[in-house]
């Protein structure tokens, strides 16, 4: 960085005395107890003057520097292992870790013993309501009722099964070459750290910790998304369905029974369906393995963003890491993907509203779902966030009308037996056209009514005449 000592200008980057302004806020921060070995508080007691940003030429304000403060804390203990040298690669310990401290500044009351009674009894009458609308048996499985952070805890390993190709691919995409273009101050500064050349994966880490935090104030239930995120276990989330009965104006005990059966038929059609869960985690990691970082996008956002604005900087980032041009093989899991998420929802919710029309509120709980379908989920924005994946919301009301009709026209043991494969599925495009699935169901029934042994026996006979 080079200053004309003549300038006076503090804002030029000069100090006025003929100090470089860069190298006594460097010397400032390691004498005020910066050390990013120090994986338990890397910035120490730091009480860095914003003046000292602004003899650099970076006129932030207080709240700003505190801002970036607090980020590069984050940044460094979120890949830093107690004890040892950071991770090469996303440390998920540390993303799990720093997720926690964040739901924990929230409120997260552990959960009394009377909800979690409740959240029992409301299961038990959700199993008897269902028995009557699907084919599939009971679960046997004893319900759970999370705080957010236990949440949290039995979903990790799910999330990170679904994001650790994207997480590779960010991380290669950035990380640094070398130190030769940093400043020496800088780079000695950081060097031990491994800062430099594990941005990428420290970038993740963050935005997926920051991600999960949120979904962990939205989700109600261990299948709110679709499917079980903590297989072998069942949960409901008692604080949530407070809140929710709280916004909506319905009595809690109401909004609980309506999540109960949600969740326990989600749970039913998973256990007895196991290839469903097995399809959606192998189609996200299809698509995740095509993601491309947009590096352009990310220095673009960069150089635009209003540097006084903490939440003009954080907008510019949020969706701006993927290219968004899709391969053709991402095009097709997507299209895949999207179609049985949509059949998911469009399933529990139509069962859903079969078991319950004994609950005077269900159809109000039931709109209330919808709408948050259409202003974006959980799913929909977790998804969006940490893969770049868009659900289209629109499949879903087409999804539901499909069981609709489907039951209607042949009952709900037929419907359910649609889930034995993906093959009896309906497509995204039959989704838009039933007729296409019917037809092509008609087609695949005339197929299998072929005698093939004995047209085989016909053919080799001699048994065809072509006049015929």
């Amino acid at each position: 960085m080079t200053n004309s000592p003549n300038n006076n200008n503090p804002g030029n980057g000069d100090s006025g005395d003929g100090r470089d302004p860069l190298e006594d806020f460097l010397k400032k921060m390691q004498e005020s107890g910066f050390d990013p070995s120090d994986n338990n508080n890397p910035l120490g007691a730091s009480s860095l003057n914003p003046e000292d940003l602004k003899n650099m030429g970076l006129p932030f304000d207080p709240s700003m520097m505190q801002g970036i403060l607090e980020q590069m804390n984050t940044m460094f203990s979120i890949n830093a292992t107690p004890g040892s040298t950071p991770e090469q690669g996303v440390n998920w310990t540390g993303v799990k870790d720093q997720a926690r401290r964040m739901i924990a500044a929230d409120s997260d009351p552990s959960i009394a013993e009377n909800l979690k009674q409740a959240a029992a009894d409301a299961a038990h009458l959700a199993d008897l309501w269902l028995d009557s609308v699907t084919v599939f048996e009971r679960h046997n499985i004893p319900v759970e009722a999370w705080s957010k952070a236990e949440w949290l805890d039995a979903s990790f390993n799910s999330w990170r099964e679904m994001v650790e190709p994207v997480a590779a691919e960010v991380t290669q995409a950035m990380v640094l070459p070398g130190t030769d273009n940093v400043p020496e101050e800088l780079s000695q500064l950081l060097g031990n750290s491994g800062f430099l050349n594990n941005l990428g994966s420290t970038f993740f880490g963050i935005q997926m910790a920051q991600a999960l935090a949120s979904l962990a104030k939205e989700v109600y239930s261990s299948t709110d998304i679709g499917f079980p995120l903590a297989p072998g276990r069942t949960a409901l989330l008692p604080n949530g369905f407070k809140t929710l009965g709280d916004e909506i104006e319905v009595p809690a005990q109401e909004v609980l029974l309506y999540l109960a059966v949600r969740e326990s038929a989600l749970i039913r059609l998973h256990r007895t369906n196991p290839w469903l869960r097995e399809d959606i985690m192998a189609l996200v990691s299809r698509y995740a393995r095509g993601i491309r970082v947009d590096m352009n996008r990310i220095q673009d956002a960069a150089s635009q963003v209003n540097m006084h604005d903490p939440e003009a900087v954080q907008e510019a980032f949020e969706g701006g890491m993927f290219n968004p041009q899709r391969t053709e093989d991402q095009e097709l899991a997507v299209e895949r993907l999207e179609a049985l998420l949509a059949l998911i929802e469009g399933w529990v919710s139509f069962v859903a509203d079969q078991a319950t029309q004994n609950l005077p509120k269900a159809p109000q709980i039931a709109e209330t779902f919808a709408r948050r379908r259409v202003e974006g989920g959980p799913s929909e924005q977790v998804f969006e966030t940490l893969v770049g994946l868009e659900i289209r919301p629109r499949m879903v009301r087409e999804a539901t009308a499909f069981w609709r009709d489907y039951d209607e026209k042949h009952g709900y043991e037929a419907r359910d037996n649609l889930w034995l494969a993906p093959e009896t599925l309906p497509t995204a495009k039959e989704l838009e056209n039933f007729k296409k699935y019917e037809d092509r169901v008609s087609e695949q029934l005339s197929f299998d009514d072929v005698d093939f042994d004995s047209e085989l026996k016909k053919l080799l006979d001699g048994g065809y005449d072509d006049n015929k």
